[in-house]
């Protein structure tokens, strides 16, 4: 299905998609960042919460890291209660997930990874690879709602597309 290199890129793109985030929510008073926007998670800020928990979610099913503290994805959007707590574990996260895309293997993509879904209510048992897909599928997806919030806030982030991934280490915010 997948090879490492897609998770290694996929790694890099998350990094620099949320450093561009972060670089246009920077611009935006914490109660813009907090302002219901009518997103299924509410607010930029929410949503970004939500992704920070299931980026540790996943590393947890992918590597036995620790699990994250909220136990549903409606607890998800209050984990982090500041915007300068939420940069720093979103760095702290996104190195992690580079970290990790490091030392997957061939072998590890098409073993069978099983866990119980509080969503689904139920055990789900999938091969890694597909899991990975879905991880940074659903990483965009979240972005993709934090983008069109900021943009009609008024500080939309820059290039998205992954073509235009820059080949040397992402920026910091």
């Amino acid at each position: 299905m997948i090879m490492p290199a897609y998770a290694r890129n996929m790694a890099r793109y998350n990094r620099w998609q949320n450093a561009n985030l972060i670089a246009a929510a920077n611009g935006l008073s914490d109660g813009e960042r907090r302002q219901d926007r009518g997103a299924f998670f509410g607010s930029i800020f929410e949503t970004l919460n939500h992704l920070l928990w299931a980026d540790a979610l996943w590393l947890h099913r992918f590597s036995g890291a620790p699990l994250p503290v909220a136990a549903t994805p409606a607890d998800s959007r209050h984990i982090t209660a500041d915007w300068e707590t939420y940069r720093e574990l979103r760095a702290e996260r996104d190195m992690a997930i580079l970290a990790w895309a490091e030392t997957v293997t061939p072998a590890d993509l098409t073993a069978e990874i099983s866990y119980f879904s509080t969503t689904a209510r139920r055990k789900i048992a999938q091969p890694m690879g597909f899991l990975v897909v879905h991880m940074f599928n659903h990483q965009t997806h979240h972005r993709g709602q934090v983008h069109a919030m900021l943009t009609a806030a008024g500080a939309p982030p820059g290039d998205t597309d992954l073509p235009f991934l820059p080949l040397g280490p992402v920026a910091e915010w």
